[in-house]
């Protein structure tokens, strides 16, 4: 049985090696989500319990799949601080391990975060993803707008410069 829990940014850092553990698996395993291969567990560690202040300061929130003892997914909403963005969020590092990947979690993690972003005011939400990978058919299967493409914008964690695809999703009251 998976569950899905919102994370405060207390839980954040006391999950941050298991949350460590997922972002190797994740980058290892080939996806594009900030990261270069080989990626350092202390690296990845660090990188998670800076995010646990974010958490608390209330410009991230953090989901977490959790299948028996583990993490076995996660997803972020990162909110800006400008004053005229208040009604947007930007989906970030949505993450499945990869021997969990294929049983829907992807999908149930996006569903949770479109619902919070919905009941915490947001209307627009937006995202990036590699192109070509397979993230752009759970987007484009989920509801989401693509809005364009951008070459050579990011690293895989080869190294090597990939194109960028930009997708949104109108929510709320702006759904429809």
């Amino acid at each position: 049985m998976t569950a899905i829990v919102g994370l405060s940014g207390t839980e954040v850092a006391a999950l941050a090696e298991e949350l460590a553990d997922l972002l190797t698996d994740t980058v290892h395993g080939g996806a594009s989500v900030g990261f270069l291969a080989p990626l350092d567990r202390a690296e990845a560690l660090a990188w998670w319990r800076q995010r646990a202040a974010a958490v608390e300061a209330g410009g991230l929130a953090v989901w977490a799949a959790r299948a028996g003892d583990r993490v076995a997914g996660t997803v972020s909403l990162a909110f800006p601080d400008k004053p005229n963005s208040r009604h947007r969020a930007e989906l970030v590092k949505l993450m499945v391990r990869r021997d969990a990947r294929g049983q829907g979690l992807g999908r149930t993690l996006l569903t949770t975060a479109e619902r919070a972003a919905v009941e915490s005011g947001i209307t627009l939400l937006h995202l990036d993803t590699e192109t070509g990978s397979p993230a752009e058919r759970l987007y484009t299967s989920a509801g989401w707008t693509r809005a364009g493409v951008i070459p050579d914008y990011a690293a895989e964690p080869t190294g090597e410069l990939r194109p960028t695809t930009l997708y949104y999703k109108r929510v709320g009251a702006l759904a429809g």
